[in-house]
């Protein structure tokens, strides 16, 4: 599940400009903003690995 904007943790991301403009080409594809296609490929790439998110993990972040 995804979480109210307010909930989540802000940062900044320095991407290569070739990255970035690939991450932009797939959400445009898939009709998302980059910061959704970003978060997107990084839950994909966890799920991958076996790693499991939980929203109770989220939340330790904030603290």
């Amino acid at each position: 599940m995804i979480r109210p904007l307010a909930d989540r943790k802000a940062f900044a991301l320095r991407l290569d400009p070739a990255l970035f403009a690939a991450i932009a080409r797939l959400a445009g594809a898939d009709l998302r903003s980059v910061n959704a296609e970003i978060e997107f490929l990084l839950r994909e790439a966890l799920r991958a690995r076996g790693v499991r998110v939980e929203a109770a993990e989220a939340a330790k972040l904030d603290e």
